[in-house]
């Protein structure tokens, strides 16, 4: 029992405790000398990693015992919560006609209507539209403040969108396959979800979202700058390459 317990990193005091509330199975006996394994190793382990994650010992008994009866686990350990959960932390937006009309002025065409409802940024509900996102909206308004027409804001929203779900496809397919592979195929013939595999992918998810986000800011502010050094140079060769004239589009004599 020292032994396991050193292994473990816990005091034989702790190691007693868990044998009493039934956390670790009992080991095996030969007459007075009692005898732990590897599977009673990876079972405190498994506890410890589960204290770490806020779990009691009360919810550690019931995970444990769901595994021991074969039961999968994923859903008592918030692993199914954690994956469905929102990525996005976008707050939806009430608008009567007359407060979309203050945002977009004369472009709150029918046309721009029937289009923000087939992208999804728009909503009926009663008498009001919900705008899907505070910060959609918000770039949205300012885009057309500066001069740019809302359909033109609408069609680069769509392209934006279609992009967007191309990212999340790459994400969720290093996700699928680095993460998730072994835990679906034993999923898919019937096997238990090991309470410990399962707190890994879920801290693993939850480390994933702002790292995905930052991803794709990084890369596409890099890409910005190389689209605005490629446009200078373009207007840069496009200049050099006219005759220089007087400002009135003659040509000055001797040229």
């Amino acid at each position: 029992m020292t032994d396991l317990a050193k292994e473990a990193g816990i005091t034989v005091r702790t190691l007693r405790f868990y044998r009493e509330r039934k956390l670790i199975p009992p080991p095996r006996r030969e007459g007075r000398i009692a005898w732990y394994n590897e599977h009673h190793l990876a079972r405190l382990r498994t506890i410890a990693g589960l204290l770490e994650r806020g779990h009691t010992l009360g919810g550690i008994a019931e995970l444990l015992s769901a595994f021991d009866n074969g039961r999968d686990v994923g859903e008592l350990l918030g692993l199914e919560d954690t994956l469905v959960a929102p990525w996005s932390e976008e707050t939806p937006v009430r608008l009567t006609p007359e407060e979309l009309a203050d945002h977009f002025k004369d472009d709150v065409t029918p046309e721009n209507l029937s289009t923000s409802l087939d992208i999804g940024y728009l909503a009926v509900d009663g008498d009001e539209f919900v705008h899907i996102s505070r910060r959609l909206l918000d770039a949205s308004t300012e885009l057309v403040a500066n001069g740019v027409p809302l359909a033109a804001v609408l069609e680069a929203g769509r392209a934006v969108r279609t992009h967007a779900d191309a990212l999340a496809d790459l994400f969720i397919s290093v996700i699928r396959t680095h993460v998730l592979a072994g835990v679906l195929d034993r999923a898919a013939a019937g096997e238990p979800l090991d309470p410990t595999e399962a707190a890994r992918i879920t801290q693993t998810i939850e480390k994933l979202r702002p790292i995905s986000k930052g991803i794709v800011d990084a890369e596409l502010s890099m890409a910005m700058d190389r689209r605005v050094r490629a446009e200078l140079e373009a207007w840069h060769r496009e200049r050099d390459g006219k005759d220089p004239d007087d400002g009135n589009g003659k040509t000055p004599p001797g040229k």
